[in-house]
């Protein structure tokens, strides 16, 4: 299996979400047609500050997709997640981080290093020293991932409107800045 990562700009990302939709309604499990009413999610974070998005392929089919910007206050995430957080969490992880939002590999291409491959070129040019991200707190595969990438858990048990299901917030440290 020889698949390449592929950088996205927004002009190539917009072009490519119903690829990006199909991958992720297959990793995660979902109908499509439940994964089809992410399209306004997703040409909102569009617009976003930092959008970096990588694809990877298996010859010219997107097997994997992760995306994330850079997180702001005033953004729905980035406030739902803040008020989980303590000031001092907040401050340290939060503030000035990179929210990875989307990080979907097919099942067929999962556990062959690919979701690792694909974050760590998503996380390479971060112009910031964390990464953040929430996932279901549970133990999943891809909780398990985070963690044994050196994620550590900020926040447990967080619940976002219209969604049933508890959330962790991770976090990982990028290094400096400057």
């Amino acid at each position: 299996m020889s698949v390449r990562l592929v950088e996205f700009d927004r002009t190539e990302f917009a072009r490519r979400r119903d690829d990006v939709l199909d991958v992720y309604a297959e990793a995660m499990q979902v109908p499509m047609e439940a994964a089809r009413s992410r399209r306004a999610i997703l040409a909102s974070h569009l617009e976003l500050a930092g959008l970096c998005a990588v694809g990877a392929f298996d010859d010219e089919r997107l097997v994997a997709i992760g995306y994330g910007y850079l997180g702001a206050p005033g953004q729905w995430w980035h406030d739902q997640v803040r008020s989980a957080l303590s000031e001092r969490d907040a401050a340290v992880w939060l503030d000035g981080s990179f929210e990875v939002c989307e990080l979907h590999v097919r099942p067929a291409y999962q556990g062959t290093g690919l979701g690792r491959r694909l974050l760590a070129r998503l996380l390479a040019g971060a112009p910031v020293r964390t990464a953040i991200l929430t996932t279901p707190d549970c133990d999943t595969r891809a909780r398990r991932f985070y963690r044994a990438g050196g994620w550590v858990d900020l926040a447990l048990d967080l619940h976002f409107p219209g969604d049933p299901r508890a959330f962790a917030v991770l976090a990982l440290h990028l290094g400096s800045s400057e």
